[in-house]
């Protein structure tokens, strides 16, 4: 039993509610996971993202890899995500460690209204999905690949500057939007 002594049981359970509720809808991890860490557990807000973030990018590497294997990725479009994402999500986190470094109030107060509406953002976009999905078939019949492109990277810094703030919104929201591209 002493090799099971780090396992503690409400963190377990609420891992495993939360894996099984993204297991079923493909999203949820931070919209779920971060609030909880932050509302049921005490962490502090940026403490509840870094958590969440390092834990969803184990996990995400694992379902990375199953796609990759299923050939089911689109790299192009990776590409595009990345190159608005990466430098959004480090000019953020400068932005952040400069100006709201010596007050961790302010920090926490951004956090949680950032983590507010995004969570907010995240409902809209799953309760407004098939009204979405349809426009997306509209709009695909005037695709311009330039256009497609730079919406893409701007959606990549969006979603990373969102996301680098509250751990919410890459499945929801990103999922959601890209199908408008």
């Amino acid at each position: 039993m002493r090799t099971l002594e780090f396992i503690v049981l409400p963190y377990t359970l609420s891992g495993f509610g939360v894996g099984f509720v993204v297991g079923l809808t493909c999203v949820g991890g931070g919209s779920l996971m971060t609030p909880l860490l932050v509302l049921l557990f005490g962490f502090h807000p940026a403490t509840a993202i870094g958590t969440d973030l390092l834990y969803a990018s184990v996990t995400k590497t694992c379902g990375t890899a199953v796609h990759y294997i299923g050939d089911t990725v689109d790299w192009r479009v990776v590409g595009w995500l990345g190159a608005g994402s990466l430098p959004a999500s480090l000019l953020t986190l400068l932005l952040i460690s400069r100006h709201l470094h010596s007050s961790s109030s302010a920090v926490a107060s951004l956090i949680s209204y950032v983590l507010g509406y995004a969570l907010l953002l995240s409902a809209l976009s799953l309760l407004f999905r098939r009204r979405i999905l349809a426009l997306a078939h509209v709009l695909s019949l005037h695709r311009r690949p330039r256009r497609e492109a730079a919406a893409t990277v701007l959606l990549g810094a969006l979603l990373d500057v969102l996301v680098s703030l509250s751990s919410v919104g890459a499945g929801a929201i990103g999922v959601t939007m890209l199908v408008l591209l």
